[in-house]
């Protein structure tokens, strides 16, 4: 089995950030799973704070799930808690497409019967929340903890390990508030975070799930593709995430290029 693990930070797969992200994956995968991951190149990756950087990157993302169908990648997995480009890039394949944020928030309603969220700033809370609402599970959110910190700062913990340590430390404040007001389940909500407390082994806080929704996201793609390779399917092609077709799909290739919406007809 073979997935696309794309990140949206700038080639991730050379930075201290993919080296931990990378034994998060490994440690993640079955045997017989093999995993690409990708960062952005054609783009800063510093943009899913703000919506304007986030459009820029979102669409590598999309070609990068194209491409991925084309070369014979099982599933594509969006591995930022934006799930920046999720909607379209099911459109456009036919392979599985599963983000971060609805795998980990799906999950944590099967966790507990209630989850919260940590976020790494105020500025990032707002984001998140739409995703909660696009989701349909506003019911089962009790609250949100932004940490004080921000994309920038958490590099600093890669090379500075008492920052790291003061970092876990203001997350387990964050969550020891969320309890407090009885959350279930604890999802951090932020790449660097997840990967810290993911390769440090911490996966619950005072009996509450912390769902790294990274192992989580990687897990669910395999399973994912053993469903599509029992039952032939995965993604409805129905509504929602139907592909253009027949003439119109002709002329979508002709303005666009021929290896747009792979695999339509």
């Amino acid at each position: 089995m073979k997935l696309w693990y794309q990140s949206l930070a700038r080639q991730t797969e050379s930075t201290p950030y993919g080296e931990m992200l990378r034994r998060v994956i490994d440690s993640a995968c079955d045997p017989s799973t093999s995993v690409h991951m990708q960062g952005v190149a054609e783009s800063a990756g510093i943009g899913v704070h703000y919506r304007l950087l986030e459009y820029h990157d979102t669409k590598e993302v999309i070609y990068n799930a194209m491409k991925a169908e084309r070369e014979g990648y099982d599933a594509f997995l969006i591995g930022n808690i934006s799930d920046a480009g999720i909607r379209e890039a099911r459109e456009a394949v036919n392979i599985p497409v599963l983000g971060l944020c609805e795998t980990s928030l799906h999950i944590a309603c099967m966790m507990g019967a209630n989850f919260s969220l940590v976020t790494i700033s105020e500025k990032w809370t707002p984001r998140l929340l739409e995703n909660v609402s696009r989701y349909g599970l506003e019911r089962r959110l009790v609250a949100v903890e932004p940490m004080n910190t921000s994309p920038l700062d958490l590099k600093r913990c890669f090379v500075e390990p008492d920052h790291l340590k003061a970092i876990v430390a203001q997350f387990n404040d964050c969550a020891e508030r969320l309890l407090a007001k009885g959350a279930e389940v604890i999802v951090p909500a932020g790449g660097d975070i997840i990967v810290f407390l993911a390769d440090a082994g911490i996966f619950e806080f005072k009996r509450a799930p912390i769902l790294n929704g990274i192992v989580e996201l990687v897990k669910m793609g395999e399973l994912a593709v053993k469903l599509k390779r029992k039952t032939g399917r995965f993604t409805s092609k129905r509504g929602g995430y139907a592909a253009p077709s027949g003439d119109f799909l002709e002329r979508v290739r002709n303005f666009y290029g021929p290896e747009i919406y792979p695999g339509a007809k």
